[in-house]
């Protein structure tokens, strides 16, 4: 179930076909989940999100932003320093980080063949180790090839797969979540696509379209699971990927990924000490980049590129699908995730439907005073 199977509007402008990362032409998805009960508990997975059929071999402006940097998304000093995406992104758990980033490299190799070029793929993490045996490395190179063999465009399945197998959002089941917005001018339709890998947030500051969900659904009518005193409160992470047909420069896509992170601030994060919040916007309104490679004759090379650039007064128009399509995914996550009893016996539960649909209906008590 999704927020709008269940009523849950978020924003006021309208969503692609599928409300979904892939409405942005071209970007596809594939998940991979391992999900197997029993000991030693495995609940993990991978996602990626490929933003163009070429994009091993032609590059997208690309920016991001940090909200919190308790994580990691690797690749983005290069993606800072020149603008540009090159890989396919990779979405896991904390310690696979790096077989899913081999594996990136070894499908680049691939699909460009043997040069002198360098891969610095894009991968991000977050934290599934109360759910999941995080130091048994069960995510193998094999599984990001599967994943990347999978992916498709059109309807994303959301909730407990791929790399959000194992998260916790705002004290419930957490996982991957995506939406979309649209948008049309004078030269054409822009749709800015989001998903997000959520495993961060306290329950009590969870908000959905400005109800206090998480003081009203507490833990008194859905447990909040029972971790270690260890934990801070609100630590996890959230990986947030924008992506848009919209033809942007690279300062452009970092204004989008800075923006995203006030949607996670409207549903409740707060960019906690342990929580690693980071985002990542892609354009693929600009084509024709030509691929890093010194094998060629730098005589022959195209010395000029003919850019496209969207006016800053509708810059406003795109922060604001970014905020509600990223708003809108995480509330996806919450209402897609389903129970997982995980690593140790350890419980995430879901948010309830019937609670979610009291707690969004029920005036609050100042109106309930005037009545």
């Amino acid at each position: 179930m999704r927020a709008r199977d269940l009523g849950v509007v978020v924003g006021e402008h309208p969503t692609g076909p599928n409300n979904a990362i892939t409405d942005v032409t071209g970007v596809r998805v594939g998940h991979v989940t391992l999900d197997e009960p029993g000991s030693p508990g495995v609940h993990t997975g991978v996602t990626v999100v490929v933003p163009h059929d070429d994009i091993w071999t032609e590059p997208v402006f690309a920016g991001a932003h940090r909200l919190n940097g308790s994580g990691e998304l690797t690749g983005l000093e290069w993606i800072r320093e020149s603008g540009e995406l090159t890989s396919a992104i990779g979405l896991t758990n904390t310690h696979s980080v790096g077989v899913v980033r081999d594996a990136l490299v070894s499908a680049q190799v691939e699909a460009r063949g043997e040069g002198v070029y360098w891969s610095l793929p894009v991968v991000g993490e977050t934290y599934d180790g109360l759910l999941n045996d995080i130091n048994g490395h069960h995510v193998r190179a094999e599984h990001v090839r599967s994943a990347l063999d999978s992916a498709r465009g059109g309807p994303v399945a959301e909730g407990n797969v791929g790399g959000g197998t194992g998260m916790i959002c705002h004290g419930f089941k957490g996982g991957i979540g995506t939406s979309s917005r649209v948008t049309d001018t004078a030269t054409g339709r822009y749709t800015v696509g989001v998903l997000v890998q959520a495993n961060h947030g306290r329950r009590e500051r969870l908000r959905i379209n400005g109800v206090p969900v998480g003081e009203r659904i507490g833990p008194d009518a859905v447990p909040l699971p029972e971790v270690s005193r260890r934990y801070e409160p609100g630590s996890g992470s959230i990986i947030v990927i924008v992506a848009t047909d919209a033809p942007l420069l690279p300062h452009q896509c970092a204004r989008l990924a800075q923006r995203s992170a006030l949607a996670v601030s409207r549903v409740g994060g707060s960019g906690e000490q342990y929580s690693g919040d980071m985002m990542l916007a892609f354009a693929t309104g600009n084509r024709g980049i030509p691929p890093y490679a010194w094998d060629e004759d730098p005589d022959a090379a195209v010395p000029e590129i003919p850019l496209r650039m969207v006016a800053p007064q509708l810059m406003t128009r795109l922060f604001d699908l970014t905020i509600e399509a990223t708003e809108e995914a995480i509330v996806n996550v919450l209402t897609s995730a389903t129970t997982l009893v995980g690593r140790n016996g350890l419980t995430a539960h879901a948010l309830d439907h019937d609670l979610l649909h009291e707690a969004l209906t029920t005036p609050f008590p100042e109106f309930q005073e005037t009545r």
